[in-house]
């Protein structure tokens, strides 16, 4: 089972999603909050995989939550869902640590299968967000570090979409243990230990082509 926190200001929607989320076997909805501050403490006690973080809320942010929650409970996944989409919210939620962004509109299974991918540790970004993404930084980016090789950014830019090793290498026409190579190279270059944490400083950095 995987065990999953609920955070929005709204109850009605707090109770929505736990209904969309409530009929798969495998997800056990285990509390809710309504800020980000319940947020943090709430998954001090209830110890959830996977958080679902509204951004903005009034009594308290969700992209500083997420970065607490994090901090705090390593293991903890956190994935946005929300109504904004715009560069600005995005960038904050994947710098603060978050392991994906949904909008709430996205269809119950969609949703589900997010829950899942996270609770893996899996990048959750849809392309049309990613986009987005990559415009809101292109800006801000400075290079530092070194370089990601063609195949090492086209390795980082399937696995930012949620692509499995074994679906990248069928993509790329490589093994599955090459691809995992690749991605251990790119960790070590760009300083980190997972995917998400490798998107997002290839993000950052302006590493990772456009689609």
């Amino acid at each position: 089972m995987i065990r999953v926190l609920l955070v929005d200001d709204h109850p009605v929607v707090r109770e929505g999603i736990r209904g969309m989320l409530s009929a798969e076997p495998d997800l056990d909805i285990v509390g809710d909050a309504g800020s980000g501050p319940e947020a943090v403490v709430r998954v001090a006690t209830l110890a959830p995989d996977v958080v679902l973080m509204d951004l903005r809320m009034p009594g308290g942010d969700g992209a500083q939550a997420t970065e607490r929650i994090r901090a705090e409970h390593p293991g903890v996944h956190v994935l946005v869902l929300t109504t904004y989409d715009t560069d600005t919210d995005i960038l904050r939620a994947v710098e603060a640590g978050a392991t994906g962004y949904l909008l709430k509109d996205t269809p119950r299974a969609e949703l589900a299968d997010a829950v899942r991918s996270a609770a893996r540790g899996e990048t959750v970004l849809s392309g049309r967000l990613a986009g987005k993404l990559l415009t809101g930084v292109r800006q801000r980016t400075e290079p530092e570090g070194p370089a990601l090789s063609p195949r090492e950014a086209e390795v980082l830019r399937l696995a930012a979409d949620g692509l499995t090793n074994a679906a990248i290498g069928r993509t790329l026409h490589i093994s599955a243990t090459t691809v995992k190579t690749h991605l251990m190279r790119v960790y070590e270059k760009l300083g980190v230990g997972d995917r998400t944490s490798a998107v997002s400083q290839a993000i950052r950095r302006g590493l990772l082509p456009e689609k």
